[in-house]
């Protein structure tokens, strides 16, 4: 698709409503709902963090959307697919603001070069007790990624129509907390499985962008 075409209609996203669970649950594991329950109380102290959902054309003027690889590391998110972003912190002037600032530190992209058009509903992720709110952002150029080697594996950049395309929602087996394996659903995109929190925003993204496409 080509960039102008995509950027003529995604402005329209920001007047519609969002789908918030109605979306998430469609790309929900099965056992989150259960986790949510027991951790309800120790989400209302929950951490903060904004992340980035970033649309840019490509050398071609093809639409694309990134995402991040995270390093191998000692926590619940180790090697895991998602979008760039991080924690709020205090000088940050609001949780869009982490996000901006984290993208420009994870891949590059500095904020000037955004505009952000949409807030995204905010999702609570039990496991890392991480309240996370995404935005819906474009570049209007074509950024030149700079990954931040202590935090970044891989860029993947992803063509928007292989992100719409219904095929590539697959099923996936992963192991959970409870030492058992469960099936989930998941994006496959560049070769990457994608899947909870990550998958979940997606799934909103993409509910948006195919009522404006």
């Amino acid at each position: 698709m080509l960039f102008k075409t995509f950027l003529e209609s995604v402005i329209n996203i920001k007047h519609l409503e969002l789908f918030g669970e109605t979306s998430h649950a469609k790309m929900s594991p099965p056992y989150r709902l259960q986790l949510a329950e027991r951790m309800r109380e120790r989400a209302k102290k929950a951490k903060v963090a904004g992340v980035l959902a970033l649309f840019y054309p490509n050398l071609n003027n093809e639409t694309y959307l990134i995402l991040i690889l995270r390093k191998t590391y000692k926590g619940v998110h180790s090697a895991q697919v998602g979008f760039p972003g991080g924690k709020y912190e205090e000088s940050d002037k609001d949780v869009m603001v982490t996000a901006l600032r984290e993208t420009e530190e994870e891949v590059g992209v500095p904020e000037k070069a955004l505009n952000v058009i949409k807030a995204l509903s905010p999702l609570y992720i039990p496991p890392s007790n991480f309240l996370v709110h995404p935005y819906f952002a474009v570049s209007e150029t074509t950024p030149h990624f700079i990954k931040q080697d202590e935090e970044v594996e891989d860029i993947i950049e992803v063509p928007v129509l292989d992100f719409l395309d219904d095929t590539n929602i697959i099923t996936t087996r992963v192991p959970t907390s409870f030492n058992v394996e469960v099936d989930v659903p998941a994006f496959k995109l560049n070769g990457h499985i994608v899947w909870g929190a990550t998958a979940m925003m997606l799934g909103e993204i993409k509910d948006l962008l195919k009522q404006v496409l």
